[in-house]
């Protein structure tokens, strides 16, 4: 095992190295392409035994990827913001067909207006597709989850495509001391992928539905996804433990950071987690119980994690790095529907921070850990806030004043 200082671009294309997969297809866009931008270099040079393609937009790259991926080999591709929802019409194909291959999604914001800095509006989109979801904090988390995401597809109980999710910018260009294995480590971890079902083994096929079919047959595949996609709870914890024990990193569906004897909880994930932790323990030092519950798994949603980590604290605060037009945090929701039938469960309130980027300033946390405080006592929880400084107010009438000069 070497260690080296890696991008977390990097990290995911190392990840994929030493996965050993067989076909890249690819389109570059920003702030992603990086990561084909390795795979390519390796692939000319010999060091990959892989095809790569460029293909002419995300569309055709994710249906190349899916109809290869179907034939039994091991598939990996990547793609960003508008390149993802360029492609969204095959996310759901590709997942109904039931072929495991693994993407990286680097998060940035959706225009307009245009920015190229992080946040999750693109991913969170693809929720209800049929992928499973993970999201990284770290450069090293991005190459673990890469390996994890193959064994998690790849499993006959499961046989979904994965997207491994990392913010742009914030870490996709970031460098971090990431441990790279040994090949031979990996290989006793993921195996060669053997295929018992696929559309070259007429012989033994799996429960697919690609025809044009009857409400009550599309009810019964899709209703199948859903069930395999849950049962990707049970084998995330499998391959976690497995990986643990082999590589000595635990990745569990949710990172509970002092949350055991905590009153006040921030829910977040991916990078500005990093942020919270850091709020968490200054927090901490003024005396307020605070803690931190990172979601590493959003689809499936690790329902019961939630609620366990949620019980006998007095308020919640989700920290949403996205918007929902009309409704408010995507996060907020989803974490809210999975304590509703709870007789006892704490104040929830909402925030929506680093929309396209936006920095989470410490005092914007001391305010979040303030609201905590006040709605425990007071039992009023206060509609979904942005998170806005008076610094950042005031940039904002002064572009607006030259913008009106214009």
């Amino acid at each position: 095992m070497k260690r080296e200082m890696l991008t977390g671009n990097a990290s995911a294309a190392w990840g994929v190295r030493l996965a050993e997969v067989d076909y890249v297809p690819a389109f570059p866009i920003t702030p992603q392409t990086e990561i084909i931008e390795s795979l390519a270099k390796w692939v000319e040079e010999g060091e990959m035994e892989a095809r790569f393609v460029t293909m002419d937009s995300e569309h055709s790259m994710i249906t190349a990827a899916g109809a290869a991926s179907a034939t039994g080999i091991r598939v990996f591709t990547a793609t960003s913001s508008q390149g993802l929802l360029y492609g969204f019409e095959m996310l759901y194909t590709v997942a109904g067909w039931r072929v495991p291959l693994v993407m990286v999604n680097v998060s940035r914001g959706i225009s307009a207006p245009i920015t190229l800095e992080a946040d999750h509006n693109d991913i969170f989109a693809a929720r209800d597709c049929g992928f499973l979801q993970i999201h990284c904090e770290t450069c090293q988390e991005v190459l673990d989850s890469i390996l994890m995401a193959y064994r998690i597809a790849e499993d006959e109980r499961i046989l979904l495509p994965v997207m491994v999710n990392m913010d742009g910018f914030q870490l996709s260009f970031t460098r971090e001391p990431v441990e790279i294995p040994e090949i031979e480590s990996v290989r006793s971890f993921l195996p060669t992928y053997q295929p018992r079902h696929a559309f070259f083994k007429a012989s033994q096929p799996m429960a697919q539905g690609i025809a044009v079919l009857g409400g009550p047959v599309y009810s019964y595949f899709k209703y199948q996804m859903h069930l395999a996609s849950r049962k990707g709870l049970e084998v995330y914890k499998e391959v976690a433990g497995e990986f643990e024990e082999l590589f000595g990193r635990r990745h569990d569906v949710v990172e509970r950071y002092m949350t055991d004897d905590a009153d006040y909880l921030l829910i977040m994930t991916n990078s500005f987690s990093t942020l919270g932790k850091a709020a968490v323990k200054i927090a901490r030092e003024r005396g307020i119980k605070a803690g931190l519950l990172r979601l590493r798994l959003i689809r499936p949603l690790p329902d019961e994690d939630i609620r366990n980590a949620l019980r006998g604290k007095k308020a919640v605060s989700v920290i949403d790095q996205n918007i929902s037009v009309g409704k408010g945090g995507i996060l907020y929701s989803e974490v809210a529907s999975t304590i509703c039938n709870e007789k006892e469960k704490p104040l929830i309130l909402s925030f929506i921070g680093g929309l396209g980027g936006k920095n989470i300033s410490p005092g914007e946390f001391e305010f979040i850990f303030e609201s905590m405080e006040k709605t425990s006592k007071t039992g009023e929880v206060p509609e979904t806030q942005l998170l806005y400084t008076e610094s950042e107010m005031k940039e904002m009438e002064r572009l607006k004043k030259i913008a009106g000069k214009c």
